[in-house]
Order: structure tokens, then C-alpha cells, then sequence
């Protein structure tokens, strides 16, 4: 039957179709409007705050005085972080690659599967409890650290990444595997020069958006490394974060703690976005490769 054989569109039915647009608009602008707000007082608190000396100076811990930036905070999400990226990726990968290409229809692999889905909505606090109740009361390698706050987060993270790399490994035609398998390659060297370069760009992607959840949590923080005002690069002792420093700037009763908590959310949200972007440029050039 052709186009042109169609019945024209009948009142009843457009107006039924504008009433859905109609609501999927004002859904979306409601949707549109915490985040609107949310970016709005970053910027109108946080922005006033970014200074030379705000990110070239620790906090200075003193009640009188100036209170000092958040360089300490910085580095040590980066470190904590970076550290939880180093465990919880590769981890993640190996994973995926044992449930698409060793263990994809058995029934060990399916529970894997499970409990990496059960992982994915566990709330944060949970993996710092965890973490506290295993390391910290048991004061293995010390008491609270910044190596088991990267733990915490790798725990966190770890889900998210065998997730994206599970279906981005999916994604690889069956044809290459079978073409590089009948040239007489073993199983090892197809998934390491066949399967692995071209999933390369998605699990790229998976892992920055892993690393960006990871980057804004708390919790797990509370629980582990408990925070410090000294720049460190001592993983085996407290450090301080942009969340935990966050966390106890807003609840000073002092004015310029709490704003200098507005510059630091500014700065985490944009250290997030920063990662989603590239998370983002990476997806696109796969998808146009």
C-alpha cells in the first residue's frame, strides 16, 4: 500500500498528538528546572570565590583569619580518585571480557552478571562501611587512609565500569572474532589484537563516566580517610577531598567557610563536566569511526 493511498489525519488524532508533545515539553521543562537552579547558585556563589589564592593555598583550619583555599582538596580527589580508577578499571574490563567472550551464556556468568547489577544499586554509604568495618576497625595497613577511600571508590566504581564494558565489547561483530579464530590465532591474541582495539573508544567512554561518579561521592570518604588540611601525596595517610571538604565547610557556622564550600562544588562540577565531555568526544569519534 502506498503513502498516497493513506487516509488523511483526523482532527481527533492531532489533537491528541499536540496534547502529547504539549506534555512531553512541560515534562522536560520541569525536568529542566533543578538543574537550571543548581548551576545557577554554583555559579552565583562559587564563582565569586575563584581566586589565584583560592586554589594555590591549603585550608588553614584557624577560626580568625583567612580560611585558606582548597589545593589539598584538589589533589587529593585526584589521587584518592586516580587510585580507585588504577584498581577498579582494569578489574572491570577483565570482567566483561570473561562474561562476553569465556563465559557468556554459563551459569557462573550469569551470577557474576547478578551481583554486578545487585552492585549497581547499592547505595555509597554502603561500600565506606564496608570499607570501614573491613580495614579501618581492623587497622590493616593503618587506620584511616587515603588507599582505602580509593578502595571504597573502586568498589563503587567497579560495577559501572563491567556494565559499559560488557556492552560495548557486545559490539563487536562475531565476524572478526571467527575471521581472526580461523586464521589460526589463538583466543588470547584475538581478544587482546582483534576484540580489545576496537571496543577501545566505548570502553574509554565507560570508564570516564565510572571515574565522574566516583569523583563527587561523600560518603565512602567518611568512612576512610576521614580528611586533612596538609597537601599530601601519602596515600597511607589522611588526605582531604573536594566532597569531604564540602561536607564540613557547610556545616561552619562561619560565612567564609560556607563560601568557600560554593567555590569548591564549583569546582567539582567542573572537573565532572570536564570528564563527561570527554567522555562524550571519545563516544562521538567511535561512532563516526
Amino acid at each position: 500500500m502506498s503513502v498516497t493511498g493513506l487516509g488523511p489525519v483526523s482532527a481527533r488524532r492531532r489533537r491528541i498528538d499536540q496534547a502529547m508533545r504539549g506534555l512531553l515539553l512541560a515534562g522536560t521543562v520541569i525536568a529542566l528546572i533543578p538543574l537550571v537552579l543548581i548551576i545557577y547558585y554554583l555559579l552565583l556563589k562559587g564563582l565569586g570565590q575563584w581566586t589565584g589564592s583560592f586554589f594555590s593555598s591549603d585550608p588553614t583550619g584557624s577560626f580568625f583569619g583567612s580560611p585558606g583555599g582548597i589545593r589539598s582538596a584538589i589533589f587529593g580527589s585526584l589521587e584518592i580518585v586516580g587510585l580507585g580508577m588504577v584498581i577498579a578499571i582494569p578489574i572491570g574490563i577483565g570482567v566483561a571480557l570473561y562474561l562476553t567472550e569465556y563465559g557468556r551464556e554459563s551459569w557462573f556468568g550469569n551470577l557474576v552478571r547478578y551481583f554486578v547489577d545487585v552492585m549497581t544499586g547499592v547505595p555509597s554509604i554502603m561500600f565506606g562501611l564496608f570499607i570501614y568495618i573491613v580495614l579501618v576497625l581492623g587497622h590493616v595497613g593503618g587506620a584511616f587512609t587515603g588507599w582505602k577511600a580509593s578502595v571504597a571508590l573502586a568498589l563503587l566504581m567497579l560495577p559501572i565500569v563491567v556494565r559499559s564494558a560488557e556492552v560495548v565489547l557486545l559490539l563487536v561483530p562475531s565476524s572478526l572474532r571467527e575471521a581472526a579464530l580461523a586464521l589460526g590465532a589463538p583466543r588470547w591474541r584475538v581478544v587482546t589484537r582483534v576484540v580489545l582495539p576496537t571496543a577501545l573508544p566505548g570502553l574509554v567512554t565507560g570508564s570516564l563516566l565510572a571515574v565522574a561518579r566516583g569523583m563527587g561521592e561523600t560518603a565512602p570518604l567518611l568512612f576512610t580517610t576521614a580528611g586533612a588540611l596538609a597537601l599530601t601525596g601519602n596515600l597511607g595517610a589522611q588526605m582531604n577531598a573536594l566532597p569531604l571538604q564540602i561536607y564540613n565547610d557547610i556545616l561552619s557556622p562561619r560565612t567564609a567557610l560556607q563560601n568557600r564550600a560554593w567555590g569548591a562544588a564549583l569546582t567539582l562540577v567542573a572537573i565532572v563536566l570536564i570528564v563527561n565531555i570527554l567522555a562524550r568526544a571519545v563516544s562521538r569519534r567511535s561512532r563516526m569511526a
